[in-house]
């Protein structure tokens, strides 16, 4: 098993966040990873990806050029590196934010409306966290209990009353891709 991944959208999004998690969950569930982020000059609204590769086998190169899988969390994402996933891949749309189709027809694609969902939970800021659920409701390639873990760890004991809000958001992305 070998997925490489490509997340991305603008800075605030939590991009950043969603690769690390990945990473940290395959670490913990005794995968080979990398995490290469990618960011603008720009705090909040430049553009940001990050690479994730996870494997059962060692990594050779961190550097990933052909996803097996996109995740676009904006249109300049999805036009940037649309022609870069492998055929056969997975391309995950927020199709809050993108509102026009994949336009290839080699590579499987999921609309998931993950702003509004989030303004449906009630917190806007999770709408990463559904959109990785989203990810993983499809790839299964780590638990989400693990990547809830790797939440928790990043997060700390003082914010762990926000990871119910973070696994219920998890679910709903997963339930958009059934």
């Amino acid at each position: 098993m070998v997925e490489r991944n490509l997340f991305a959208g603008f800075g605030g999004q939590g991009v950043l966040l969603m690769g690390q998690l990945l990473a940290q969950a395959g670490m913990m569930e005794g995968k080979f990873t990398t995490w290469v982020p990618s960011y603008g000059p720009e705090m909040r609204g430049g553009t940001a990806n990050c690479a994730v590769t996870l494997s059962d086998q060692e990594i050779d190169s961190p550097l990933v050029t052909r996803p097996t899988s996109l995740v676009a969390m904006n249109l300049p994402s999805l036009e940037k590196f649309e022609k870069t996933v492998e055929p056969g891949g997975s391309i995950y749309v927020n199709s809050s934010m993108i509102k026009r189709p994949v336009s290839r027809t080699d590579v499987k694609a999921y609309y998931v409306p993950c702003n509004e969902l989030a303004a449906e939970m009630g917190n806007d800021k999770v709408s990463n966290m559904i959109m990785l659920g989203a990810y993983l409701g499809q790839s299964k390639c780590v638990d989400v209990e693990t990547i809830l873990e790797a939440l928790l760890e990043k997060l700390g004991q003082k914010k762990a009353k926000l990871i119910p809000l973070n696994r219920e958001a998890l679910l709903k992305g997963a339930a958009c891709v059934k």
